[in-house]
């Protein structure tokens, strides 16, 4: 049952990437480790230039995949930071410890994001981008 539950995550990842405009994915590696704990790694390009880079530490409950830890990297083709959200505890003063967005010049509190709010924001980044 929670195998499925990550397959049925894995399943949705994919067909949402398959909406994405202007990219393709370059990595696409979901393993799963025991019945409830998996990881995904992707790296999808937009327009050939810019990189979303994703890292997610999964586990399953009834119906529900929750991230242990998490790191969404989007860089332009420059190799610069756009932003970068991660679950690392090294920003203890925020308010939403241990949640945080890194911007080329700053790193603030945010809540904890999904990864397919993050495929909208780099996507939208992207074709604003015109």
């Amino acid at each position: 049952m929670l195998r499925n539950t990550l397959t049925n995550y894995f399943d949705a990842v994919e067909q949402h990437l398959n909406t994405l405009p202007n990219s393709y994915v370059e990595q696409f590696n979901a393993v799963i480790l025991t019945t409830e704990r998996a990881n995904l790694k992707l790296r999808i390009r937009f327009k050939g230039k810019y990189l979303l880079a994703i890292s997610e530490a999964l586990i399953a409950t009834t119906n529900q995949v929750s991230q242990i830890d998490y790191r969404y990297h989007f860089q332009d083709e420059n190799n610069e930071l756009i932003f970068r959200y991660d679950s690392t505890p090294h920003f203890p003063n925020l308010s939403s410890f241990p949640h945080h967005k890194h911007l080329p010049d700053t790193v603030i509190a945010t809540d904890k994001p999904n990864i397919f709010q993050i495929f909208q924001e780099a996507s939208a980044l992207v074709e604003a981008e015109n």
